[in-house]
Formats: C-alpha cells, structure tokens, sequence
C-alpha cells in the first residue's frame, strides 16, 4: 500500500524520551518536541505543512480559540481522517503534490530524473553536465524511502527556485524566508497552533492536485481567491511533477513545465516588503551569512515603514497575548544567488513587542546603520573596493550583536550602545589599516591618519554624519558612556 500522509506514521519527531515516528494527529501528544528529519530546511518545510494541515483540517475559528483550544490528539484524528484520500503518496488516485496526468505513461517522451532534483541544494541537469557544481551537490539521493520523499517533494513545491524554461518558482519565490512564533508553552502542538492563521475547514477538494492540473503556459496567473481561503498558500503546486517507485522506494521523478504560476498571494508565514511606496507587496527571502540584529526589523521586530511587514502570524500572535515574554521567532530559508543555493539560514531570535523596547531598537539599528557604512568608506582608500572590506563591514555587525542584545533590553543604554560601536569600529580599522602602516609612504600614512581621525569625528557627533548618528541616539553632542 503506498504511504499516506494522513493515516500512517511517517514523521520523526524528537519526544521527551527520545525519538519515534508518528502520525500528523500526535503532534497534539504531550511528549512530541519537534521534527526530526535529517536535514533542517526539512524540519522547517514540516512545520509549515503540519500548521497547513491543522488550517486546512481544524483552523482557529475565532480569536479566542487560541488560547481556550488545547492540545487534543483524539479531535485532531478525527479532522484530518477526510483528508486521507487527498494524502497517498502514490497509486492510481490522486497523489499528495502530485500532477493528475500520469507522465510515467508517455512512453519515456518525458526524462526521468534521479530523486536527487527534489532537494534545493542539488545540482540541476545542465549544472551536472557542465561539472560546474561546486556549491551544489549531485548523486546524494539515488533513492529515497517515501517519507523522505514526501517531505522533499513539500519542501521544493514550498520554496521551488527557478528551474529552467516553464519550470515555475513557488508562490514566495526560489528560497523564501520563513519566521515562526516558538511560544514560551514546550511542545510541538504549541509552536503549530500559535501559527495556524484563521479560517474555516477547507476539506481536500481544496487542495489543487484534487482537480485537473492548473496550467500556465503564456504567463497564465494564479491569484488569491475573493473568499480569502489560504489552502493553496500551504499546498501550492509551481511544478508539474509525478514519482516513480521502485518497490518501496521512489527511484526517480518525472516533470513537466508549466505548473500554477502564481501571483499576488501573501503568505502567513513570510514577512513581505515593497521597493516603493504604493509597489507591489513581495516575499522576503534570507541573505547569506549569520542573522543578525541589522535584519531584525519587518522580521522579528515590527517596521515603523510602510515598505516592510512582518509576516501576519507574527503579527495576529503579538495582538492577541498579553505578554510576549519567553516567546520568540524561528527564522530559517534558503540564501540564494543568482536562483543558487549558498546558504541554510536557521536561526531563533526574539520576538519584540510594541511599544518603548521597539522604538529603542530602531533607534539602535539606524545608528549602526550609519557607522557599518562609514567605517567601509573609511578603509576603501586603503584597501580599494571588493569582498575585503564588505567582509569587515559584516563583522562590525557581529562584533556588536551580543553589545545589541543586551543594550536594547532597558532603557538609557544609547551613551553605553555608541562606545560598543567606536570600540568595534576602531578595532576593525587598526586591524585593516594601521598595519599597513610600517611599509607605507608618507602620503598612504597621512590618508590612513585622515580616514581614522574623520571616524572619531563621526562618533563624537561632529560633522553631518555624526550629528545624523546623535540625532537617531537622542544624545547631546559630546556624550559619552558612563
């Protein structure tokens, strides 16, 4: 019997006792932790489709039901068993994801590829021809046992980068940034039931493998739906793709261009952002390198800008409780070049409330926002242009992450947070520059004097910059930490 996603275990899961396989329905069990697949952007897609599965199954009703709703195995089986015939992963019926045209009958007019493309991180066809995967990978996954299967297929239907003529990118683009509230509450029902967005049950005539196939060809669009139904955002299908099993295990894959070309849909789950005031409201996506405060804001922390909003789950979690002490905010996704993989982002940052903490945090950031800048053009006459010196401008940022963390969480810290910028600014730039000086002529030396005298001038609050930097700090010229 093929494998169903809704009525047979399939789903590793770390337990307070350690580690079992289970079905959707016993994440509601007191002693499920979190998933366990072998690879994190896998854990991640799971929770997306296990809070996909509870909106579609049993949503939240209405706001109360947040917090008056526990955790119930018995009625969540019994919402999600008329989901099954939707869920099979194989066989003659519908196919969880899967395209209704049987391709595998096409008399081998379509190739057949190795399970390997449904991971984002492997190398495409023309990449393995070429020998040009040095950061992708090929050949890792000749096969694969169905529930790894069914969790890659989610994953790459979910975050499908570009992948050749008519291959379609998922509703939030190739590798899409994804924030979750983890709430203080331990428990994998918790972190799913804190994000499941409001609804009604949707039931499996919903889900868009339930019908035939929505086609694209000629830029043929699929927008949201007038009745604000979010299945789809869940369960979107950018690519025509069917599975071949061997046995008991899935041995290769088959597609076919054109699948849903889908525009316009705000996902709960991905902060948004638009270039321009009045533009089109886009995806936010992860940048390579370590996650860090300067990304806080449209992210974890709310944007006083029209042009950065975080995603609504964080949004609808913050309006509803109390208190948002103890909770934070899962950020992961795929940092991605030129629809190339470079990076797995994966990390959890705290969730900020409204209020004196967030204004505190923008004037922060905008203030490393001006010297991070400064401090580059300070060494570009020493060091000329390139990854050199963007390289040092990240690690001003990581330098003074743990200063930030500790700063902005009580008041009249500004005077203390501008020493903890000068000290990491001044520190870069004698490491960069002043070494230079035992082999540089008189003029080089006089630069690099020039260069470091006008960033003290900068965090002294002299000339236009520096008074910029004062101004976003609220401190009178000539402050200084205590």
């Amino acid at each position: 019997m093929p494998l169903n996603l809704i009525t047979d275990p399939w789903i590793p899961v770390r337990c307070t006792d350690g580690r079992r396989v289970i079905r959707p329905d016993q994440i509601a069990e007191p002693d499920v932790l979190f998933p366990d697949w072998p690879r994190a952007d896998l854990n991640i897609a799971c929770l997306e489709l296990l809070i996909g599965l509870v909106y579609l199954a049993d949503p939240v009703d209405e706001v109360e039901d947040w917090a008056e709703r526990g955790p119930d195995p018995e009625r969540l089986r019994a919402a999600l068993e008329p989901l099954a015939p939707a869920f099979s992963l194989g066989g003659d019926g519908p196919r969880f994801l899967q395209d209704q045209e049987r391709f595998e009958a096409a008399n081998g007019k379509v190739e057949i590829a190795s399970p390997d493309m449904l991971f984002i991180d492997s190398a495409g066809g023309n990449t393995a021809r070429n020998n040009a995967d040095l950061m992708v990978r090929r050949g890792r996954y000749p096969r694969l046992d169905p529930a790894l299967a069914a969790m890659a297929l989610f994953t790459l239907q979910s975050q499908a980068p570009a992948g050749g003529a008519g291959n379609r990118t998922s509703m939030r683009g190739g590798g899409p940034m994804v924030t979750l509230v983890q709430p203080a509450m331990p428990g994998l029902w918790h972190l799913i039931w804190a994000n499941v967005p409001l609804g009604r049950p949707q039931g499996h005539r919903a889900l868009p493998w339930m019908a035939p196939t929505r086609r694209s060809e000629g830029g043929v669009a699929t927008h949201p739906p007038e009745d604000g139904n979010l299945a789809e955002a869940f369960f979107g299908m950018p690519r025509r793709l069917r599975l071949i099993f061997e046995g008991d295990q899935v041995t290769g894959v088959l597609q076919k261009p054109y699948g849903a070309n889908y525009a316009e849909w705000e996902h709960p789950l991905t902060p948004h952002y638009r270039m321009k005031d009045g533009g089109d409201l886009l995806p936010q996506h992860p940048r390579a390198g370590a996650f860090g405060y300067r990304n806080w804001l449209g992210i974890n922390a709310a944007s006083h800008s029209d042009l950065r909003r975080q995603a609504a789950a964080l949004t609808g979690y913050r309006e509803r409780v109390d208190s948002t002490e103890g909770a934070a905010v899962i950020v992961a996704g795929w940092a991605m070049d030129n629809m190339k993989p470079r990076d797995f982002i994966l990390s959890l940052e705290p969730l900020i409330a409204d209020g004196e903490t967030l204004d505190r945090i923008h004037r922060m950031v905008a203030a490393a926002e001006i010297c991070a800048p400064a401090l580059r053009q300070s060494l570009k006459p020493v060091m000329g242009e390139g990854t050199a010196l963007d390289a040092l401008r990240e690690e001003f940022f990581l330098r003074t992450q743990g200063p930030f963390e500790a700063l902005s969480a009580q008041p009249g810290n500004e005077a203390q947070w501008l020493d903890e910028m000068r000290q990491a600014a001044l520190r870069i730039f004698d490491g960069a520059a002043t070494s230079r000086l035992g082999t540089a002529r008189i003029t080089e030396v006089e630069g690099i004097l020039r260069e470091r005298n006008l960033l003290l001038r900068l965090f002294s609050g002299q000339g236009k910059l520096g008074a910029k930097l004062y101004a976003e700090l609220r401190l009178a010229s000539g402050e200084k930490a205590a």
